[in-house]
């Protein structure tokens, strides 16, 4: 069976069983490869990501999910200046021009009020912010994203430090939820996978009971609406890893996953860049897991070599100073600062702090023109010893490619297509 028809036999199985294709895996998870796969979700913060995620894919014969926050793609352009429709047809575009041919399952990251830094800054309302979130579901929708994250979980009315009240988070979901399946079915679009919850403390999940309360209010709600069917296929919890960590912690992973495989759901992760023990997700049967800034800062650190190889021939690009100035005229790079740092200037800090902003918040810049103009100097400058754009997508592609291996995802749509 050649890839083409691979591809498109995943599709008609997941059809068969009136399923969509995320539900299909997990149910395929869950019943014949006994929790021991984990799908893999990439944040598309750079067009360079969203390539070598495909390659990766390729290689690997699996499906790709794209994790997009609000941030990254919106109906504004979000900082990577894709529309959700804009970035779907890049991704189809790109696939079929280098004959890439697997399941490419785009994915709304972080669909809640206030969670895009732009409603924030704006002071926006609770009837603002969620009147934004739905027209960005519906963008979402429109566009053919598989599968819609509803993360009610911020509520900018109450003090920063206490956590929102789980009845808030579920009817807050269920009011999203509602209003996409009610958009879907009036245009006559594809079903769409929802995932909920969120891992961060300031959503009141962080403890087991908090887990097991919100499950039960969301199925109860779910019910009493006869939307039993619209069950998210995911449920976000908090395993060990967050921004500062690094270590996944399995039996936190089996407690939360033993609560949500009960309501024929599973456990996905967040923060799971740079992870200690990436082969303990499968083997605690967690169902995904997403992996962003890991992939755009080896962008980064791809570039940086490059920039050295430039200078040995005697040439400079100047992308380290576009990159710098684009990061510092971005207003984005603030919201990293310590206590300590606040009220500093870019410029004021010492350099390893400096140097960890600058690779940190790349990933918002890489759309700057002058970045672009100043990449494109480094890659013609250096082409005749190498070639610069293969070098970064190669890059970023093996540090995915180590996903998909500990994951249990290599061959994968061959053996869902043998059971």
């Amino acid at each position: 069976m050649d890839d083409i028809s691979r591809t498109k036999a995943v599709y008609d199985r997941a059809g068969a069983n009136s399923l969509p294709l995320i539900s299909y895996y997990l149910k395929s998870i869950r019943n014949h490869f006994h929790n021991k796969v984990s799908l893999l979700a990439v944040c598309p913060n750079s067009e360079a990501v969203a390539r070598a995620a495909l390659h990766a894919a390729q290689e690997a014969n699996a499906p790709i999910l794209y994790a997009a926050t609000l941030n990254q793609v919106d109906t504004d352009g979000g900082y990577t200046g894709w529309t959700p429709s804009q970035m779907v047809d890049f991704l189809k575009e790109y696939a079929a021009t280098n004959h890439i041919d697997t399941p490419i399952l785009p994915c709304l990251d972080h669909g809640g009020p206030w969670l895009k830094d732009k409603h924030a800054k704006l002071g926006l309302t609770l009837a603002q912010t969620m009147e934004e979130v739905k027209r960005s579901l519906e963008a979402c929708l429109d566009a053919g994203y598989a599968l819609l994250h509803i993360d009610p979980t911020v509520d900018r009315s109450i003090s920063k430090d206490a956590p929102i009240p789980i009845e808030i988070v579920v009817e807050r979901t269920i009011e999203l939820i509602q209003h996409a399946e009610s958009y879907r079915l009036a245009h006559n679009l594809p079903k769409v996978d929802y995932e909920v919850g969120t891992e961060e403390v300031h959503g009141g999940l962080a403890n087991l009971d908090s887990f097991k309360h919100f499950l039960h209010l969301l199925d109860s709600k779910l019910k009493e609406l006869e939307m039993e069917d619209r069950w998210p296929c995911f449920v976000v919890g908090k395993v060990g890893t967050d921004l500062h960590t690094t270590y996944f912690e399995p039996q936190m992973a089996r407690d939360l996953t033993k609560q949500t495989l009960s309501y024929n759901a599973m456990v996905k992760g967040h923060y799971s860049d740079y992870v200690d023990n990436p082969e303990d997700y499968p083997l605690s049967g967690m169902g995904a897991a997403n992996v962003g800034p890991d992939f755009t800062e080896e962008e980064f650190f791809a570039l940086q070599e490059l920039i050295k190889l430039e200078k040995k021939l005697g040439f400079d690009s100047k992308l380290e100073e576009a990159l710098e100035a684009a990061v510092n005229n971005s207003n984005r790079w603030q919201k990293w600062l310590q206590p300590n740092e606040e009220g500093f200037e870019l410029h004021q800090l010492d350099d390893s702090r400096k140097a960890w902003i600058i690779r940190t918040c790349s990933r918002y810049i890489w759309t700057d023109p002058h970045v672009i103009n100043a990449r494109k100097t480094l890659y013609d400058t250096i082409k005749p010893w190498r070639d610069g754009d293969a070098y970064v997508i190669n890059r970023i592609k093996i540090a995915i490619m180590k996903y998909y291996h500990n994951f249990n995802l290599i061959d994968f749509n061959n053996r869902i297509l043998a059971i």
